[in-house]
């Protein structure tokens, strides 16, 4: 049996879950609206405030399918009390964000500056000129955006430059030390 997918979900107070046919499922709360289709098989049931998802079979799919599901409508409830965030560091001389209304403007060493225009939903900041803080209530989409805005510039090997996650570790390697040895 799933562990993630046999536990419950505790519902918390000013969040209501209404579910209609298709496994159609909505969860609204104070920080706003979500709405996502889960699969047929699965079985949900809203209980009190409880909500449980159970599988039909132990079959590959529905095993795969069952801690998958409890996983996004956990995720769907938690948006919308807390919502989710994910913060972004730039490294490198010259590179920086600046805030231009909802829009943000990085200079990331190119001949142009690139303008990343949120999606709606989706709030990016920047507190400082090398941070970026891009935060929303649907979880997917937060992870999205970030993984694009860190696309237009990977952190490199060598000296590090680039937008790389908070929290991520960047693996160095050594620079060129062939000119050393022949001298």
């Amino acid at each position: 049996m799933s562990r993630i997918g046999r536990a419950p979900i505790e519902i918390p107070n000013g969040v209501t879950v209404t579910l209609s046919d298709n496994n159609y499922v909505v969860v609204k709360g104070p920080k706003g609206e979500l709405s996502r289709t889960c699969h047929k098989d699965i079985k949900i049931t809203i209980e009190g405030n409880v909500v449980t998802v159970q599988r039909p079979s132990d079959d590959k799919k529905h095993r795969a399918l069952h801690g998958l599901t409890r996983s996004l409508i956990h995720n769907m409830i938690v948006g919308v009390t807390e919502g989710f965030s994910k913060n972004l560091e730039i490294n490198g001389v010259g590179y920086r964000a600046t805030q231009q209304g909802k829009n943000l403007n990085l200079s990331l060493g190119f001949s142009h500056p690139v303008i990343v225009e949120p999606p709606t939903g989706i709030t990016l900041t920047a507190p400082a000129s090398n941070k970026i803080v891009v935060s929303g209530i649907d979880k997917e989409i937060v992870g999205e955006v970030a993984a694009k805005i860190r696309g237009y510039r990977e952190p490199e090997p060598y000296k590090g430059k680039g937008i790389k996650y908070e929290n991520e570790h960047i693996r160095r390697k050594v620079g060129k030390a062939g000119a050393k040895a022949a001298k």
